[in-house]
């Protein structure tokens, strides 16, 4: 919880310092911007976080995401009757890929990193194969009016859904245990009667679900897809996971951190951009605070 505090102090620090430099800066219409915008990080972060718990991690996350925002407006055709089935389609290809990704690393013993890389080529070349580099008849089509008229607070309402409902999973639920035990020693939560597979399996599968998710309501925000949609979204939830405290090599962190550490990536991207840093500087902080942050975390485990 101590990371968790850190973790909204350094948000809360961000917001101040914009303030003091940018009157306005933490102004209501300004911060609920900043919000939506997290909004994006913090559900793919959800799931990041969930496959970071068991010391793992997730690299599919770009075309997971990208694939289900195809899939959802080709599906829906912009048609609200439509928009039901169409959020199905687009969910069960983030839980399709989850799932594969699940079983790669649990039951066929292929290296996280190896297999969920692979698996974000192979959504990539069907995304890119099927659309027709994004071209094919039915891809101009917008997303539906209902999901378009979430933003603002509709989109927050559904973060704050998510927020509810991974922090029960995880502090409330037996599952949430076999999670953390998973992580912290999983010959010893194998030996206590955990299914580690099964676990690990779940929670792959949860991720795709929520990198599914962001797509979804990234075309809402947006309109339409777009190629590359996604790819934004690996560094940054990998950022969220670390800045919120969520301990890499796993078994330590709650999502409450992972919230923060959200908004803190954008208010800090929003102040680097009042401050007019190009895209470069912007990236080459993100990759710091991480190495930092990584190295403070490290030696606190050292020292436990």
């Amino acid at each position: 919880m101590r990371r968790v505090l850190y973790a909204f102090g350094a948000a809360g620090g961000v917001l101040l310092l914009g303030t003091i430099l940018h009157p306005g800066f933490a102004s209501w219409p300004s911060l609920q911007a900043m919000l939506v915008v997290a909004s994006f990080t913090g559900f793919v972060a959800a799931g990041q976080m969930l496959v970071v718990l068991v010391g793992g991690i997730d690299l599919s996350i770009p075309w997971v995401l990208n694939g289900a925002a195809i899939m959802l407006t080709t599906t829906a055709l912009g048609q609200p009757g439509r928009l039901p089935y169409a959020l199905l389609v687009a969910l069960a290809v983030g839980a399709a890929a989850g799932l594969a990704n699940g079983l790669g690393v649990a039951w066929l013993g292929v290296p996280a990193v190896v297999m969920t890389l692979g698996m974000n080529g192979v959504l990539q070349g069907l995304s890119l194969g099927l659309s027709k580099g994004l071209t094919c008849a039915t891809c101009g089509s917008y997303a539906p009016e209902p999901l378009r008229g979430l933003f603002p607070l509709g989109a927050l309402l559904v973060w704050a859904g998510v927020a509810l409902l991974v922090t029960v999973v995880l502090t409330l639920t037996t599952f949430g245990r076999r999670v953390y035990a998973v992580g912290v020693n999983p010959r010893a939560a194998y030996l206590a009667g955990v299914g580690v597979r099964g676990v690990t399996v779940a929670l792959y599968t949860l991720s795709g679900v929520f990198a599914a998710l962001a797509g979804v309501m990234l075309v809402g925000y947006g309109g339409q897809p777009s190629l590359g949609l996604g790819d934004p979204y690996l560094f940054e939830s990998i950022a969220a996971v670390v800045v919120g405290g969520v301990s890499i090599l796993g078994g330590r962190g709650h999502y409450a951190g992972v919230v923060a550490g959200a908004l803190t990536l954008v208010a800090v991207t929003t102040f680097l951009q009042a401050q007019r840093v190009p895209e470069y500087g912007r990236l080459m902080i993100y990759g710091l605070v991480i190495l930092v942050i990584l190295l403070a975390y490290g030696r606190t485990r050292a020292h436990d």
